[in-house]
């Protein structure tokens, strides 16, 4: 008996930690292990939405129920650390390509300019081919409302012609089956976005 319960308790300690949690925009890491503090302390989740993606499809809510998904944000004008955090989000696209499991949403914040057609020229031109990635265009102030109210997305001042508080963040956010933000990473950086991979699929075993 001592012996079943001592290879119980390292089987126990072997175990890979779960994911922290994050209930708020400074991503202090919760740590919880209980269906009641999930509930409790990490009620935060991502709100509805209804976007276009670069085929003319409409993504809701609805396309995430159920399943993981990393967001970005970027712009197909961006010079800058868009096309690098494009490059390692297709590393996701490799590791995940027709997972019907993870979904990848790539939010433009400049979409008054990032048409349907911007868009789809975009995924030709970087290799964007994955069934389950999106690039989504709309109405730029429930693109905002949604990247700084749900994803928590962080604020770059300064790189805008027609608004102080454009949109722009290096961030890739890690967001479970029941949409609630488990991971953050910068998207700039290669070992990042490996670390998502395994982070992805530490998430799928799940319930």
């Amino acid at each position: 008996m001592g012996i079943i319960l001592l290879l119980a308790a390292c089987t126990h300690v072997q175990a890979p930690a779960s994911l922290p949690y994050y209930n708020s925009p400074d991503f202090t890491p919760l740590f919880l292990h209980t269906r009641k503090e999930i509930t409790y302390k990490a009620a935060h989740t991502i709100n509805p939405f209804s976007f276009t993606d670069q085929h003319g499809k409409q993504i809701t809510q609805k396309d995430i129920e159920g399943k993981i998904h990393v967001a970005n944000f970027i712009f197909t004008s961006c010079g800058s650390i868009c096309p690098v955090m494009t490059s390692h989000m297709k590393l996701l696209q490799e590791a995940f390509h027709n997972n019907p499991n993870v979904v990848l949403l790539s939010y433009s914040v400049t979409p008054w300019i990032d048409s349907v057609k911007r868009l789809n020229q975009y995924a030709g031109q970087n290799g964007i081919t994955a069934p389950n990635w999106h690039l989504l265009t709309g109405n730029k102030g429930d693109i905002y409302t949604l990247a700084r109210q749900s994803y928590f997305a962080e604020e770059d001042l300064g790189f805008t012609r027609d608004s102080s508080a454009f949109l722009h963040t290096e961030h890739m956010l890690l967001i479970d089956r029941s949409k609630r933000i488990r991971g953050i990473y910068n998207g700039t950086l290669q070992l990042e976005a490996e670390q998502l991979i395994k982070d992805i699929r530490q998430l799928l075993k799940e319930d």
